[in-house]
């Protein structure tokens, strides 16, 4: 039987039990830190009503998160990868347990705790992330790479759906100290889940041996498919989505309050679960780097057509189509990353992977919030999809490579 006509197995890498608990982990992992980010964006904005303020959400986490990940992705090397997730999910976990302390009396009335508590959650990320990345190399064989990384989005998403649509819903009919007395109870079972696994020992020669703290960065810069897929990816979410101003939607534009933010927090992991199904069943990918620049540039356009909405139905689809759409290129950086590192670098270029991702996730949310302020609500939004449009067009220019990469297995 040739190739092509062999039948993909859509469930691959869940055959493995390692592989199994692992995506438990993440997904009450990330529906716990999805809760937190919704419940303490809508209670920070409440204070201070300035966007510029969900911005700083955002900086407290990037610049601790930034400065450790290099120092959290050399570690994943050198150390047991499993234990740097657990003493990661304990930070993670202290934080939310002092969020749940210091809700005990009501609603907060400053936002000093916030952002001291975001400082702590992007320290235990910066170790969390790179370590976690790499452990899930150890959990597949290679040739399950790709099915392995369509799972992990599609988990990651749904948790995306959950934990926002539950923070919002629990906060908007409960209080803010019952979502997170839910979130520590998700972290718990975080933990528990990842005290479980068991990955197989790497050989000798898989593990980091001397310093070489820039290796990962190195690796990276050589090897311009990788390069050009995480620059696409960090431009266009820096400039193209704001997440970070959906409570300001929520309660100016749309008037849904606290439970319709959830649903909107929630909307893009939608598209994106259903995305990930479709990338787990769907052949291969054969023309990968121009479907993953058509997917980013549309991806600008949705959150252009999202700023002039006024619509909750409208928004909240535009919203779904674009987490379906980013979805694209989190499962094609993801398994260049994997495919193209040797094992040894795993840890360390797993870092770069996550400073570009992280750069663009939690400076995005700084950039969303100043540019509110200085540009208006929805020019701001207009802007950044206009540049998301550029930063395609630049890419397509410079990096022909990328353009025309086919097929995702060895990069070819």
């Amino acid at each position: 039987m040739s190739e092509s006509a062999t039948p993909r197995d859509a469930y691959a890498a869940l055959r493995y039990v390692e592989f199994r608990w692992f995506m438990v982990a993440t997904l009450v992992l990330s529906m716990a830190m999805q809760m937190q980010s919704v419940v303490m964006g809508w209670q920070v904005y409440e204070i201070t009503r300035d966007p510029l303020s969900l911005g700083f959400v955002g900086l407290a986490e990037a610049l601790p998160f930034l400065a450790a990940t290099l120092i959290g992705g050399h570690a994943a090397d050198l150390r047991d990868r499993r234990r740097l997730c657990l003493i990661s999910e304990v930070a993670l976990l202290g934080g939310a347990s002092v969020l749940l302390f210091l809700n005990r009396h009501g609603a907060l009335l400053q936002v000093w705790p916030f952002y001291a508590v975001q400082v702590l959650a992007g320290l235990g990320r910066a170790f969390y992330r790179p370590a976690a990345q790499a452990l899930a190399a150890e959990l597949v064989p290679k040739e399950s790479y790709a099915n392995a990384a369509a799972w992990r989005s599609s988990v990651f998403h749904a948790a995306m759906v959950l934990g926002p649509a539950l923070g919002g819903l629990i906060y908007g009919f409960a209080s803010a100290r019952a979502a997170y007395a839910v979130e520590v109870a998700l972290l718990v079972a975080g933990l528990l889940a990842t005290f479980a696994l068991s990955p197989r020992p790497r050989p000798a020669h898989h593990i980091a041996q001397g310093p070489g703290f820039f290796d990962g960065v190195r690796f990276v810069f050589s090897q311009r498919l990788v390069l050009g897929a995480l620059s696409l990816d960090l431009f266009a979410v820096l400039f193209g989505g704001a997440p970070a101003l959906l409570p300001i939607f929520a309660d100016q534009i749309l008037k849904v309050g606290p439970q319709g933010l959830g649903i909107l927090r929630a909307a893009p992991a939608v598209g994106s679960v259903a995305m990930s199904f479709a990338l787990a069943y769907l052949p291969e990918l054969k023309r990968a780097g121009r479907t993953l620049l058509i997917c980013v540039a549309a991806f600008g356009l949705c959150w252009i057509a999202f700023a002039f909405s006024t619509s909750f139905w409208l928004s909240l689809a535009l919203l779904v189509v674009s987490g379906a759409l980013d979805d694209v290129s989190v499962v094609i950086r993801s398994t260049l990353v994997q495919t193209l590192t040797p094992p040894h670098l795993m840890g360390r270029v797993s870092a770069v992977n996550v400073f570009f991702i992280g750069s663009s996730n939690e400076l995005g949310a700084f950039e969303s919030g100043l540019a509110a302020r200085l540009l208006g609500l929805v020019p701001s939004v207009v802007a950044g999809g206009m540049m998301t449009l550029g930063v395609v067009g630049a890419m397509t220019w410079r990096m022909p490579e990328l353009r025309k990469l086919k097929r995702l297995n060895g990069g070819g």
